[in-house]
């Protein structure tokens, strides 16, 4: 182990995700087991300045494998914005003999960890949000659940809709990223996905619909990325221009609950034990990244300054199979 590197602080920031109790779990056994100390910072940036910590122990992380949300609380830290919160979170490292951090979160918590790291105190990211959004990583912990809660309550949606020949527009998460959209959409069969990625016109929409009646098919799902527009709205022009009695539904916040799936669990546990690995060394600065499947890092300025792609091809795709 790296004399640099006795105690190391965890925390979880930003949106909660299915997965960082995983990942926390990790991140402190996997710690202990190589000989450091590692200190849990509550609601994540802000327990920092504000001291809001507790020693972990191999038993603190026991039975929260299999819990959603996150058992440090998170928030977001307007302060760390600037640079006198970022002192702030140096100086409360000194004091609490903290020699680098693993935060757990989005972008928004990653430009903390460089700017924390600029300070002299070694952060490494791990993405966690149900978005998949992060650009240096194919996978982000928390996606695979939130994908699978939505399909189950689509899934029931489709009951409702089947019995009264209607159409449900649903809204899922996603802010301005279309993949849960996307694959939820392909998941239920639905007659449309709109996402921001591709332009779309609700006349074609209607159309697709109006096509697939003439099949014989009488009920539809249209999955709407929440970053496209209001599905109240959407839902209220399909009617006018199909005919077809049309009901919007906001899925919302329930996407980011429930106990994290088998894939969100290992992938989480992975991106914890890499991430102490990287701090054991004194290496910071970095984020941990999926590519092609395998674990790796990124320096965390290169790891913002990327652009992730839409899968386009599986966009066409999900349109030709949805008729």
């Amino acid at each position: 182990m790296s004399d640099k590197v006795k105690t190391i602080g965890v925390l979880t920031s930003g949106g909660d995700a299915p997965g960082m109790n995983a990942a926390v779990r990790a991140v402190v056994r996997s710690a202990i087991y190589h000989g450091m100390n590692v200190i849990g910072i509550k609601k994540g940036y802000n327990g920092l300045i504000n001291g809001d910590m507790e020693q972990m122990s191999l038993r603190s992380v026991s039975e929260i494998i299999h819990k959603g949300g996150t058992v440090l609380y998170t928030a977001r830290c307007e302060e760390f914005r600037y640079d006198e919160g970022i002192e702030k979170g140096k100086q409360s490292c000194l004091d609490n003999g903290i020699d680098g951090i693993v935060v757990i979160g989005g972008d928004g918590s990653f430009r903390g960890a460089r700017d924390l790291s600029l300070k002299g105190i070694p952060c490494v990211g791990i993405p966690g949000t149900i978005d998949n959004d992060i650009s240096s990583t194919e996978y982000t912990v928390g996606y695979d659940t939130a994908m699978n809660t939505a399909i189950d309550m689509i899934d029931k949606l489709r009951d409702t809709s089947q019995s009264h020949d209607r159409c449900s527009v649903v809204e899922v998460m996603g802010r301005h990223a279309g993949h849960i959209a996307l694959n939820a959409g392909i998941a239920c069969g639905a007659t449309a996905i709109l996402v921001e990625e591709v332009p779309y016109s609700m006349e074609e929409v209607a159309q697709r619909i109006n096509n697939t009646m003439k099949t014989g098919k009488h009920h539809f799902i249209v999955v709407v990325s929440e970053g496209v527009g209001h599905v109240d709205e959407i839902a209220k022009e399909i009617e006018e221009l199909t005919g077809v009695e049309s009901r919007a539904t906001v899925l919302g916040h329930v996407q980011r609950g429930g106990s994290p799936t088998v894939r969100d669990r290992v992938v989480a546990s992975e991106m914890g034990c890499y991430a102490v690995g990287l701090l054991e060394k004194g290496i910071g600065n970095r984020v941990v990244a999926m590519q092609n499947g395998r674990i790796t890092d990124f320096d965390i300025l290169e790891a913002l300054n990327m652009k992730k792609e839409f899968d386009h091809n599986l966009y066409k795709m999900a349109m030709e199979i949805s008729i």
